[in-house]
Order: structure tokens, then C-alpha cells, then sequence
């Protein structure tokens, strides 16, 4: 059973994927809140982060770097018009993470080394407009822009492109306009950092290899207020 108290954090923390602490599973930057569940072991314990519902454990030492809220995350109403007046912001962001130097990190949210869907998620964030965390989940909030190849659909500034199985979203970047994308991609397959890529014409083998995996294109038409995207 979940505790029903609230907590914001004082410093970025690391979140991992499970009680062994093995694996960075995101981060959360100072600020954000969050959940303390019943879950615990000798070392650490499970939270959920609130504006994202996003899941994951940290180690007990880091529970000094909380402090208890009376209130929750409350979630803010925002609408397409507010997502594009604010696409500057997070536009801004983009180009000054790109510009910093930076490698990919798996987990990575707080910078300046970013995961595909955590370099996403932050951009967003930071202008106020929550997004899920994972690819997959940031593919079922977006709104679909319709089966199609990157020349055939609507993209706007801002859309997001989905690459992956047939299964789930895997990879995701954003669309900046002019046919160019900003991701940040693994050591194996990309960049191993942020890096703009083209989706036409003199594409570099990074987004080649990508685009073999072309999934489609989402719009981000609200702020994602934490209700679960999939059933249970």
C-alpha cells in the first residue's frame, strides 16, 4: 500500500530500476515531487515521481534529500495554444543542451547527458509542459499523425518522431523544422549524445539507420497530467 504522504526534492536525485540499485532508471531534478511507497529493503526504496507517474527506487541516504509537502503535484491545464507559445522556450533549451558538452546516459534527465526520451521530456518540462517519461509512453500521448513517411506528413516544430519495433517506440527526437530532428542517440547506434539530424536528402548514417526504424510522428496537444496512458 502506497504512503499518502508527499515530498519534494531538495537536490537532483537518481532514481533506479529496482531494489539493487544497478541500473539509472531517470532522475529528478530539485523540486519535483513525489511519492514514498511501503517498499523498502536495507539500502533502498521505491518512490513514484507525481507529474509523470514514473516509478523507480532510491537509496536510503537520499531520503535526507526530501522534504514532506501537505499538498501534491497539482497538475496544470495546458492546451495546444499554450504548447506552442511555448515551443521558444523549450526550443532555447534544445539548442543550449546540444551546445554544452554532453554523452548519452541512459536514466539521464537532469543533464547534461540525456537519454532519447529524457532529453525530450526535459525540454518540455522546463517550459511547464509535462510529458511522459519513456518513448513508447510519449508515442501513446501524442496525438498521431497518421500513417506516412517523414515527407508525407503535416510536421510542425515541436512534433515528436518515433523510431523502433513494430512492437513499441524505442527512440524518439524532436522535429525542429526544415526537414532536421534534435536526439540524443547511444554510442552503438548514434551520436552518443544530442545531435541534429536530417530526415531527407544527405542524411548522415546515425539518422539513416534510424529512419530504417521510422515508426511515425506525434503532436503534443496538452500537458500530460500523470493519469495512466494503458491498462493494466
Amino acid at each position: 500500500m502506497m504512503s499518502i504522504s508527499s515530498y519534494r526534492c531538495c537536490r537532483s536525485l537518481d532514481l533506479y530500476d529496482d531494489e539493487t540499485l544497478a541500473r539509472l532508471a531517470t532522475q529528478a531534478t530539485a523540486g519535483r515531487y513525489l511519492t514514498l511507497t511501503e517498499e523498502v529493503t536495507a539500502t533502498a526504496r521505491r518512490v513514484v515521481l507525481q507529474e509523470d507517474a514514473y516509478p523507480g527506487w532510491i537509496t536510503l541516504t537520499d531520503l535526507a534529500n526530501l522534504r514532506p509537502v501537505e499538498q501534491p503535484y497539482q497538475p496544470v491545464a495546458l492546451g495546444r495554444p499554450a504548447v506552442v507559445e511555448r515551443w521558444p522556450q523549450v526550443l532555447a533549451f534544445l539548442n543550449q543542451a546540444q551546445a554544452q558538452p554532453n554523452v548519452y546516459l541512459w536514466g539521464g534527465t537532469v543533464g547534461p547527458n540525456f537519454d532519447c526520451s529524457g532529453l525530450v521530456q526535459t525540454a518540455f518540462a522546463q517550459a511547464g509542459i509535462w510529458l511522459p517519461r519513456d518513448a513508447y509512453q510519449q508515442e501513446a500521448f501524442a496525438m498521431p499523425l497518421g500513417p506516412g513517411t517523414p515527407d508525407t506528413l503535416p510536421l510542425e516544430p515541436g512534433d515528436l518522431l518515433f523510431f523502433g519495433a513494430a512492437g513499441r517506440a524505442t527512440h524518439v527526437g524532436i522535429y525542429l523544422g526544415a526537414g532536421h530532428f534534435l536526439h540524443s542517440s547511444g554510442p552503438e547506434r548514434g551520436h552518443n549524445g544530442i545531435a541534429l539530424d536530417s530526415l531527407g536528402s544527405g542524411c548522415t548514417d546515425v539518422a539513416t539507420r534510424y529512419l530504417q526504424a521510422w515508426r511515425g510522428a506525434g503532436r503534443i496537444m496538452a500537458s500530460y497530467d500523470g493519469r495512466p496512458l494503458f491498462r493494466s
